[in-house]
C-alpha cells in the first residue's frame, strides 16, 4: 500500500537520520536533504594534517536506540560500524587535584565517595534508586511517545508527580548528596543536553541510570563513523541522500506541504516532509511565507533557549597519556558560573570544560605518536551575551589553551600541531541555530514534553519535526527517540 508514498526529510543530523531510516525501513520513498557538504549536523567531522576531530556528540549512551535502527531493517549494528566500551565514563576534576573517576563499578565508586564523604556511599545508593525509577517511567515509557495532547501530559502527570519532577535535578542530587564536589559530579549530566542543573526538570536525572544501564561507548572511527554506518544502512535500503542541499522553503498549498525548494532552484516534491533543522529556523524561515510559520516562528522565539558552546579542536604531536576519554574540568564556582551561562549578560572570567581525548580509546584518530582532542566551554547564547566572537574568540582560546596547560596538559602550546575554533557565531551560521543555542529550547518542566514543539505540527496536517527541538528533547538518545516517536506519526498518517 505504502510502497509509492513519499517523504522528505531536511537535515541529516542524527535524528533526521534515524527518521529517514525508520521511514525507508517501512517502504516509503525517503529523499535526505543536507545543507552542508557531509551528513551529521551536530557531529559533522573535521579532518587536518592526519587528525579525525568529531565536532559534536561524543559520549554515546544508549547503544540500544541506535542498534534499533539497523534491526527493523533486518541489519546488525555491528556490521557497519565497532562500539568500543569507554571506561571510566568521565574523569570528573577540580583545581585543588581532586579526582573522581565515574565508572560502572559500584566498588569503586563507593571506594572514591568514601574517601570524600563516608555519609554519602548510602545516600548514592538512594539517589541511584530515584535514578532508575525516573530512567523506566520517563526514558524507558515516555521518551519515544509522541506528546501531541494535553491530555498525553495528563496521563503521564501522577507518575512524573509522584517522581517530583518539578524539582531541579540540583535540588534533587542535594536530597541524596551532602558533599559539594559530589553534588557537582552527579548533577552536571543535564549540561550535556543543554539543561541548567538549578533549573532542568529532576527528570533528567535519569541520564545517570541511562549510562548506568548501558555503558558509554564510543564508535572505532569517531562519532563520524556512526554516522556514516546510517548513512550506508539508509543508502542500503534503497534512501536518497543530497548533500549540499541548502533549504530555502517549504511549499504549502491548502494548509499541507506540497514541496520543498532549495536556494540554487532544485525541487523536491513529496507526499510529507519532515524537519531535522533547527526549529525556529523552521518555521520562521522555511515555512515563512505561510502564516502558521510566521505565527508559530514568533511565538518560539519568546521561549527559553538553551546554552551556547565554545569549542576548540586541537592536535598535538604528543600522546596525552595522563588524561581519560572524557575529562570533565570543573572550575571554582559551580552554582554562580551556570548561572552567568544560562543568563549572561557577558562572558565569566572563569570556565567549566569538557575535554576529549579520543585517542584513549582510538589512536586512529591521529597521527601515530600524536593525540586528538576537542574541549567545549559552555557560554551564554547570542540573546543573552553580546560577544563579538571574531574578536573573542582567539582570546577566549587562548585563554583556555593556557588553563589547560596548567592544570591538566603540560606543555600544550608548545606541542600544538592544528587548531580550529567553533563559536556561538557558528551555531548561528552554519547550524542555522537560533540566538547559536546548541541544544535548542531550553528542557526546563514548562518546555518539555507536550509544552515543547511538537514532532506533529497542530495545523499543517503533513509537516513534522524530529530533532533536539520537539519531544524528548536534546542528546543522542533524545533525538533518536524524537524520530522513533516522530515516524510512528508519519507511518500512521501515510497508512503504511
Amino acid at each position: 500500500m505504502s510502497h509509492n508514498k513519499t517523504a522528505i526529510v531536511i537535515g541529516a543530523g542524527f535524528g533526521g537520520l534515524a527518521l529517514a531510516i525508520r521511514l525507508q525501513a517501512a517502504g516509503i520513498r525517503t529523499t535526505l536533504l543536507e545543507k552542508r557538504d557531509q551528513p551529521g549536523g551536530r557531529a559533522y567531522v573535521y579532518r587536518d594534517q592526519g587528525f579525525t576531530f568529531d565536532a559534536g556528540p561524543t559520549v554515546i549512551t544508549d547503544p540500544s536506540a541506535i542498534e534499533e535502527l539497523f534491526t527493523l531493517s533486518g541489519k546488525k549494528l555491528a556490521d557497519y560500524v565497532e562500539m568500543l566500551p569507554v571506561a571510566p565514563f568521565y574523569r570528573l576534576c577540580w583545581e585543588d587535584g581532586t579526582q573522581f573517576d565515574y565508572a560502572n563499578d559500584q566498588a569503586s565508586l563507593d571506594r572514591q565517595i568514601h574517601a570524600l564523604n563516608p555519609n554519602d556511599v548510602a545516600g548514592y545508593q538512594r539517589f541511584l534508586a530515584y535514578s532508575k525509577a525516573v530512567f523506566e517511567e520517563g526514558y524507558l515509557k515516555l521518551g519515544a511517545v509522541p506528546f501531541l495532547s494535553f491530555r498525553d501530559m495528563l496521563q503521564a502527570g501522577p507518575q512524573l508527580a509522584r517522581l517530583q519532577a518539578w524539582r531541579s535535578v540540583y535540588s534533587m542530587v542535594s536530597r541524596f548528596i551532602e558533599h559539594d564536589k559530589l553534588r557537582q559530579a552527579f548533577s552536571f549530566h543535564s549540561l550535556l543536553v543543554g539543561g541548567n542543573p538549578f533549573a532542568t526538570s529532576s527528570i533528567y536525572t535519569l541520564i545517570h541510570a541511562l549510562e548506568r544501564q548501558w555503558g558509554v561507548w564510543f564508535p572505532k572511527g569517531g562519532t563520524g563513523a556512526l554516522v556514516q554506518g546510517m548513512v550506508k544502512l539508509f543508502q542500503d535500503l534503497g534512501g536518497t541522500l543530497e548533500l549540499n542541499a541548502d533549504i530555502a522553503a517549504i511549499d504549502v498549498d491548502n494548509g499541507c506541504a506540497t514541496a520543498v525548494r532549495a536556494k540554487d532552484g532544485r525541487r523536491w516534491q513529496a507526499d510529507c516532509v519532515a524537519s531535522n533543522a533547527d526549529v525556529v529556523h523552521t518555521y520562521t524561515d522555511l515555512l515563512g511565507a505561510h502564516p502558521r510559520g510566521q505565527q508559530e516562528g514568533k511565538r518560539l522565539k519568546s521561549k527559553r533557549f538553551s546554552n551556547s558552546l565554545f569549542v576548540i579542536h586541537f592536535g598535538l604531536k604528543r600522546p596525552q597519556p595522563q588524561l581519560q576519554h572524557h575529562t570533565v574540568c570543573f572550575g571554582q564556582r559551580y552554582r554562580g558560573l551556570i548561572d552567568e551561562i544560562f543568563k549572561g549578560p557577558g562572558l565569566a572570567e572563569d570556565f567549566s570544560l569538557y575535554l576529549h581525548a579520543p585517542c584513549v580509546t582510538d589512536p586512529s584518530l591521529a597521527p601515530p605518536g600524536c593525540s586528538s582532542h576537542y574541549v567545549l566551554s559552555p557560554v551564554p547564547h547570542l540573546g543573552n551575551a553580546e560577544i563579538d566572537w571574531a574578536v573573542e574568540g582567539p582570546r577566549y582560546r587562548d585563554r583556555i589553551f593556557a588553563y589547560l596547560e596548567q592544570h591538566y596538559m603540560p606543555g600544550l602550546r608548545e606541542d600544538l600541531v592544528t587548531s580550529r575554533i567553533f563559536t556561538p557565531h557558528d551555531f548561528r551560521d552554519e547550524l542555522n541555530a537560533h540566538l547559536g543555542s546548541a541544544f535548542s529550547l531550553e528542557p526546563v518542566l514548562q518546555q518539555s514534553a507536550w509544552f515543547r514543539p511538537h514532532n506533529r505540527d497542530a495545523q499543517l496536517g503533513n509537516v513534522y519535526l524530529v530533532g533536539a527541538g520537539t519531544h524528548p528533547g536534546a542528546g543522542v538518545p533524545g533525538v533518536i527517540g524524537s524520530a522513533k516517536a516522530t515516524a510512528r506519526l508519519m507511518l500512521e498518517d501515510l497508512g503504511a
